[in-house]
């Protein structure tokens, strides 16, 4: 985008552009996202654009307490554009960065420092440390409206080292504690151990079409996924929970986390933006797939189709292979016969059994045949060594070539997988559907796996 694209975005307020970029004024000292329904709109010559929050706060602004630019959808900005930076950005959104530094990180990209820290100030204005900062501020922030959690459990939960470090930062940035930020917010009732979020995205959003989707791969007492909602049993840091996600107003989803610890609410969050692929930008990925003459009308068909992700990148695989050779259907039922004889159980349904448990499990009784028994039996082991992670640390090709070293996981079902774990450009061109387009793809890059998606929905 130009300057004059991010004028017309911000005087128009278009929810389409919600954070794809931020604008700080300079007459006042704040950053406000794009739609930011302040009035009148400052004057051109007080504005400055910057790709990310981080870049804004970097440059001496403060968030607009209007707007709230926490609660903006991901920044798109930099997809396509540097694969090792989207990596690193799943990695900090995992708590990569809360007990480690920037040099782990980098070791875990398989890259140098230095040289992260340039990739970063190139796509996003900001180092990969003042990224994981604004994050915390921003979730820290997020607790604070919408929740009712005292400060100190807000200051753990966001990744705060100290509360005192967390009060001075917001009194730095916002010019008030926490305390006052939140007032006498009528948001702090909420039961203990039940939380509820706005997670925000990009209009248009299909969530008929990704609920469907999420319906007919459910595994049974695991996942139960209606028109409405979505809803499964979720196991983070020892502790099982739930979370429910429906359709809300304004271009958001309504999350609800039943958690018994606050500490890892914000990663929580963050694998269920990525199940619902809300940091897309469907106008980006339409305006590039609609050259296609053949995908131009079922693009129009289905405005703001979404790639769905998954909870856990294990209990994928293991659905994925269970998935060869039988139905959509059988191999839901094979799944959840595997989360009734071997997960745990909690209030009536189950927790998929981990790694560990699946590596010296007898398959047998779940009505497996050997060899992908034994494939099942081989991904458990090499996720339980450490061998395979799903936190997006490997390149895509060397995800590929991991995952195809387990007998029975060929290159179809490895795409699948990167598909739902967020690869934008996964394309799983082993399918029987998009085996006949498989040689145009190339020309649908880097979103093939929306690409997919719309053909698969195309023939549903």
């Amino acid at each position: 985008m130009d300057t004059r694209a991010y004028q017309r975005s911000r005087l128009t307020r278009d929810p389409r552009f919600d954070g794809r970029f931020f604008m700080g004024v300079v007459s006042t000292g704040i950053y406000c996202r794009p739609i930011c329904p302040a009035a009148p709109s400052p004057k051109e010559k007080n504005i400055r654009y910057f790709p990310s929050a981080a870049a804004a706060a970097e440059a001496g602004f403060r968030p607009c307490l209007r707007c709230r630019p926490e609660a903006s959808p991901g920044t798109p900005a930099w997809l396509g554009a540097s694969a090792t930076v989207s990596r690193a950005l799943k990695l900090i959104g995992e708590s990569a960065l809360d007990d480690a530094g920037v040099d782990d990180l980098a070791d875990r990209l398989g890259i140098g420092s230095r040289h992260l820290r340039r990739l970063f100030l190139r796509y996003l204005g900001a180092t990969p440390v003042a990224v994981a900062q604004t994050r915390r501020v921003h979730f820290a922030k997020k607790l604070i409206d919408e929740t009712h959690l005292p400060m100190t459990q807000i200051a753990l939960a966001a990744g705060f080292g100290s509360i005192r470090r967390f009060n001075a930062t917001f009194q730095k940035l916002y010019g008030r504690t926490p305390r006052e930020l939140r007032g006498s917010n009528p948001q702090n009732g909420h039961e203990p151990g039940v939380y509820t979020f706005r997670l925000g995205y990009r209009p248009p959003y299909d969530w008929d079409s990704l609920a469907a989707f999420l319906a007919t791969r459910a595994i049974p007492g695991v996942e139960t996924v209606t028109p409405e909602e979505y809803r499964r049993t979720i196991f983070v840091d020892g502790c099982p929970g739930a979370i429910a996600v429906r359709p809300a107003q304004k271009n958001s989803l309504e999350l609800r986390i039943q958690y018994a610890n606050p500490a890892p609410l914000v990663r929580i969050v963050e694998r269920v933006r990525k199940i619902f692929d809300l940091g897309a930008d469907p106008s980006e990925v339409a305006a590039h797939l609609r050259r296609d003459t053949r995908l131009k009308p079922i693009v129009r068909a289905y405005p703001g189709l979404r790639v769905p992700g998954c909870w856990d990148g294990f209990e994928l695989s293991v659905r994925a292979i269970l998935g060869q050779q039988v139905s959509v259907k059988g191999a839901s039922t094979l799944a959840g016969r595997v989360a009734a004889l071997y997960g745990s159980p909690l209030n009536g349904d189950f927790l998929f059994p981990a790694p560990e448990i699946l590596a010296e499990a007898d398959l047998a009784p779940v009505g497996l045949p050997r060899k992908r028994a034994d494939s099942i039996r081989a991904l458990a082991a090499a996720v339980a060594n450490g061998k395979i992670p799903f936190d997006g640390s490997f390149p895509p090709e060397d995800f590929e070539r991991t995952l195809t070293e387990i007998p029975g996981i060929g290159p179809w079902t490895a795409q699948y997988i990167a598909m739902r774990l967020g690869e934008p450009d996964a394309f799983p061109a082993g399918d029987l559907y998009l085996r006949p387009v498989a040689r145009e793809s190339e020309a649908w890059r880097p979103w093939r796996a929306y690409a997919a998606m719309y053909f698969w929905r195309n023939c549903s």
